[in-house]
């Protein structure tokens, strides 16, 4: 009986931690914190909540909104070239 070898599982780079906040989903406050890092290091931060998409970068202080027109567009764009 032969021996199976084992695959080596490749050294995971990105991390995503979540918060989800949800006492109703009308209620302002509510919603989806991504926390973003790759190999330790933080990426950025996203927002999904009843008022939009935010998104805040890993040395940021301020969050940027975008519209969620304008994420589907990016998303199109960067999937579909």
């Amino acid at each position: 009986m032969r021996k199976r070898s084992r695959a080596k599982t490749p050294e995971r780079k990105h991390a995503v931690y979540a918060n989800l906040n949800v006492p109703e989903l009308t209620k302002a406050g509510s919603g989806l914190e991504l926390y973003i890092y790759a190999r330790g290091e933080k990426l950025g931060e996203v927002d999904i909540g009843r008022g939009g998409f935010y998104w805040k970068g890993g040395g940021r202080h301020r969050r940027k909104r975008i519209s969620w027109t304008d994420f589907a567009a990016k998303m199109d764009e960067l999937a579909y070239g």
